[in-house]
């Protein structure tokens, strides 16, 4: 089993994904702590200020959306905010952030003594207990289980003993809970959207040893869903995609607490059913209007609802639990696809607040939440997706002699035994010659160094090839060409490493992919960014496989940003109608088009 880094050894350097990063650490410190708060303080009975004045919405000081005092849903932010929040200062120590937790948690504090001691919730106890009935409640579940992560990470992030104090004391709340459901409604404990809490009180476990959380664990893990997945049965085609993920991650920590292969058994076979055998859009995603597409069948579901932001992020989370139990580069592959084409592509590089769907249909144009007016669930998902590209960029071998390099992101690790500092080189290459070094016709965000010093000690780096990649990578150690040792999809490189320099040099070029269901569509890509034509029509693009070089001409422009070239922008040749593509992710109020007809 492989090995995280442990928090702050690693942080981004200047790009577009510290770009993200950054516009998101900006929108979280702006939303009010008062607004954050609002509907824990109305449960636990204290006034807000101005909260009975709603003639005009626009001029009250408060949260709307699914984050209103009568939605059921409310108050499910908060915990999005604090586990986001938490991570940005585990890896930055980041003290402006630190001090609003500490605000935050101080008051919830007050307010849990104010419910009786136990309860401490943005919704009311009773909501939970809707559940035993048939009378309508929206996933109380799903809501409390943003507080018990909240409350979690910002302990285990930021060493907070009053969010574990709350945390505890709230884990009692359910113990008393769920024994009184074993007794009178057992199916209660499996309603109101329920996935995530197994993977949180299996890690308030694996945190903790406290068996009250292991008794909480073993009561959410009899799954009627991995009764099915056991058998290698197809139970998500059509069913709620997000209400499902989390239950895998469930599967996964448990198999961390447990080592039963059970779980890893589950988790594998949910990823085959729900990835390897279904088949996903361009972008990565699977679903349409939140339910799994059924297997192959995508182009019957092409529309402005596909690809919802929280599933994007779950699933990634998936990927990297599955990565880190089987080394396997394919679900680094899936985490590269799923970055720039979702991270990126649904998040609004200005405000930071989330695109709901990925409208893929001819003639789309992303729909943005505001920054207090909506507060969807990828309102949540969006701003904890901005802070774990750190966490997802290298990996270490369980004797810790072998770092693995996952994602080409600039930055720094910074460990006991190996110092990687990794960047976009901004040297001209010739592309079309093999790279000779001579000639100066051509840059990429591919050309990428490494500088690596590990005191002299023999580690050896393992970095990723992506399955995009046309040919084997350039590979030049300290200026000069190696012989490529390649294992699993990984060149290896063993030394005592001494200041010593890695440039890496991928060649990726523009492909068709085909949409599964209906390969008449196809959409284009650069490595593993999908590309998006200017226009409201399908004009339809005639191309060969063997010279897309035909079809498409690639546009440079030195502008002013973390690369000083525009990145992956083409414009298409011999149409009939010629558009201009851009990445996926830099559309922002742009019509866009990402499936074309195959002439």
């Amino acid at each position: 089993m492989l090995k995280e880094f442990e928090n702050g050894t690693v942080k981004l350097s200047d790009g577009i994904f510290k770009e993200r990063e950054n516009t998101n650490r900006n929108y979280l410190l702006e939303l009010k702590t008062k607004n954050l708060l609002q509907n824990f303080y109305l449960q636990a009975g204290v006034p807000l200020e101005n909260a009975g004045i709603l003639n005009d919405l626009n001029n009250v000081d408060m949260h709307f959306g699914w984050e209103s005092t009568s939605c059921q849903l409310r108050g499910h932010f908060l915990g999005h905010w604090l586990s986001a929040a938490s991570m940005l200062y585990a890896t930055y120590k980041d003290n402006e952030l630190l001090n609003r937790i500490n605000q935050i948690i101080n008051e919830l504090e007050h307010l849990q003594e104010l419910n009786g001691g136990k309860w401490i919730g943005s919704i009311p106890e009773s909501y939970l207990k809707r559940l035993e009935g048939t009378e309508y409640i929206w996933s109380p579940q799903y809501t409390m289980h943003k507080t018990v992560m909240g409350l979690y990470h910002t302990y285990i992030y930021t060493g907070n003993e009053k969010a574990y104090k709350i945390l505890s004391n709230l884990a009692d709340w359910y113990v008393d809970w769920v024994e009184f459901e074993q007794e009178n409604c057992p199916e209660a404990i499996y309603r109101g959207e329920h996935g995530g809490m197994l993977e949180m009180w299996a890690s308030l476990y694996d945190t903790t040893k406290d068996e009250k959380y292991l008794k909480l664990a073993e009561a959410y893990s009899k799954e009627w869903t991995f009764e099915q997945l056991i058998k290698d049965i197809d139970c998500l085609t059509n069913t709620h995609t997000n209400a499902s993920i989390p239950l895998a991650h469930g599967a996964c920590k448990m198999y961390e607490i447990t080592n039963d292969e059970k779980y890893l058994k589950i988790a594998l076979n949910f990823w085959k059913h729900a990835v390897t055998e279904r088949g996903y859009f361009c972008t990565g995603g699977n679903n349409a209007g939140e339910f799994w597409i059924p297997k192959q069948m995508f182009g019957n579901f092409v529309s402005d609802r596909d690809q919802e932001f929280c599933t994007t992020y779950n699933m990634v989370r998936l990927a990297q639990y599955l990565y880190k139990f089987t080394g396997k580069s394919e679900y680094a592959d899936y985490i590269e696809l799923n970055l720039y084409n979702g991270f990126l592509a649904q998040q609004n590089k200005t405000t930071g607040t989330p695109d709901y769907f990925l409208s893929l249909i001819t003639g789309s144009k992303k729909e943005w939440g505001s920054k207090t007016r909506d507060f969807w669930c990828c309102h949540g998902t969006m701003v904890q997706a901005q802070t774990i590209y750190a966490k997802l960029c290298y990996a270490l071998s369980e004797d810790e002699n072998t770092v693995f390099v996952n994602q080409y992101i600039p930055s720094k690790l910074n460990s006991n035994n190996i110092k990687i500092n990794q960047y976009i080189d901004m040297k001209f290459y010739d592309t079309q010659s093999f790279f000779e070094q001579t000639a100066k016709t051509n840059t990429s965000r591919w050309q990428i160094k490494f500088e690596v010093n590990s005191n002299n000690k023999d580690i050896q780096i393992a970095f990723r090839i992506p399955q995009w990649c046309n040919n084997e990578p350039l590979i030049l150690l300290n200026g000069g060409k190696i012989k490529l040792d390649i294992k699993d999809n990984y060149v290896l490189i063993n030394r005592k490493w001494n200041n010593d320099c890695v440039e890496i040099i991928f060649n990726p070029s523009v492909r068709a992919v085909p949409l599964p269901g209906d390969e008449t569509l196809v959409a284009f890509m650069e490595g593993p960014i999908v590309l998006a034509g200017l226009t409201d029509e399908d004009c339809g693009i005639k191309f060969s496989e063997n010279n897309m070089t035909d079809s498409f001409k690639q546009l440079s422009e030195h502008i002013y940003s973390s690369f000083s070239w525009k990145q992956s922008n083409y414009i298409t040749k011999n149409q009939v109608k010629n558009i201009t593509f851009k990445p996926l992710y830099e559309i922002q109020d742009e019509t866009y088009t990402v499936y074309f007809t195959k002439k």
